[in-house]
């Protein structure tokens, strides 16, 4: 990185972070615990551009590094880790237009998703499948000018107050291999495109996350992506990669939430004469989580800085998913033992925590899958 863009990701995440301790960090734990949309923070982060902080300046974005956007959602998952699913999801459907458009595409949508005017995400998990995306059910079928969809999409988020998704589709059911038959489509929310129900959830509360129903919704072939059938899938999967940078930024975020929070407490509470600091149980216990989230920020760093070199980084996206959203979740369940008794109040940060890490390991394809696609890249990249 230049000096001068290092001296710009600097101020960037200097504007994040006053922005944090101002309008997210005050309110964060009654929006939280009452599961309610943070509508005032969404609409301060579309001033702040940061629906569009990977959309090209040429199309009204921000630019920049995926290095600097994991931080961002890093720095954002800290004080509140829902608050960074609001964009990501958003930005992975910009991104796989951007990526993968026409350029009349590009100039109708993109400007519109840099300024959050339309916001959304991608819709490609539906009720009997997720990992096996080959498997959906949602079909579009072309008439004349447009195409037909219709189905269900689940677990998605900004589904309630988002208003325009990539929905990936089946537009061919008989094609083999099956995801050539596969394809991605923006649509706009309409009354032949809905959201069914709000889902409830553990933790994650606050994001929308929603059923969609498509009834007979008919949208324009214009915005097939690409404009061609049969590459959604491939679309999608690569769009993947960054989305599996984010939730690792989280994981990271989340594990320096707890540890922080453990840290704190420890130098607070005393027992037997002195601060639990200074036991020997609980230093191995804080050793442990300094290592793990740092060890997790190395590696989201090194996957982010192969996506900005334009690599494949399956693998390098897999670890970093996999190891930081673990460590989010011991993190989260050491911090909790470190405040003993309180950790488990609803009075104190961590049981927050502890709520909010076990989706990490499950989102963008689950940590299972992250070991799968890891050991099938080595042994790839390895031949004898």
């Amino acid at each position: 990185m230049s000096t001068e863009d290092a001296g710009q990701e600097r101020l960037i995440l200097e504007m994040v972070d006053r922005f944090l301790e101002k309008e997210v960090k005050p309110f964060a734990w009654q929006l939280e615990h009452d599961d309610e949309y943070p509508a005032a923070i969404v609409e301060k982060m579309k001033e702040m551009g940061l629906f569009g902080c990977l959309i090209a300046p040429e199309y009204g974005g921000l630019g920049l590094s995926t290095v600097t956007y994991a931080k961002i959602i890093e720095h954002i998952s800290v004080v509140w880790m829902s608050v960074s699913g609001i964009i990501n999801s958003h930005v992975i459907m910009a991104a796989a237009l951007q990526r993968n458009g026409t350029e009349a595409q590009k100039k109708a949508f993109l400007p519109r998703f840099a300024t959050g005017e339309l916001r959304g995400g991608i819709a490609l998990t539906e009720p009997d499948c997720g990992t096996d995306l080959q498997a959906i059910r949602t079909t579009a079928v072309r008439d004349g000018d447009d195409y037909i969809i219709n189905g269900n999409k689940m677990w998605i988020s900004n589904g309630i107050y988002g208003n325009c998704f990539a929905v990936l589709v089946k537009t061919d059911l008989n094609t083999n291999p099956r995801h050539k038959g596969m394809s991605l489509f923006l649509v706009e929310k309409s009354d032949a495109f809905r959201a069914s129900r709000k889902l409830e959830k553990l933790g994650y509360k606050g994001i929308d996350s929603a059923e969609l129903v498509f009834e007979q919704c008919r949208v324009p072939a214009s915005q097939l992506i690409g404009g061609k059938e049969g590459k959604g899938l491939q679309m999608i999967l690569n769009g993947l990669e960054l989305g599996r940078i984010n939730v690792a930024a989280r994981g990271v975020g989340v594990a320096q939430a707890a540890q922080n929070e453990a840290v704190k407490y420890s130098q607070q509470r005393k027992t037997f004469g002195k601060q639990i600091c200074e036991h020997q149980a609980i230093q191995l216990k804080l050793g442990d989580m300094a290592t793990r989230t740092e060890a997790s920020r190395l590696l989201t760093m090194r996957a982010a800085a192969a996506y900005d070199r334009g690599e494949r980084c399956d693998m390098e996206a897999g670890m970093a998913k996999l190891f930081a959203t673990e460590s989010a979740l011991e993190n989260s369940m050491e911090a909790m033992r470190i405040h003993g008794g309180y950790g488990y109040s609803k009075e104190y940060l961590v049981e927050r925590f502890y709520r909010d890490a076990p989706l990490l390991t499950i989102g963008e394809g689950t940590n299972e899958m992250q070991r799968i696609i890891i050991a099938k890249q080595l042994i790839a990249r390895n031949p004898i």
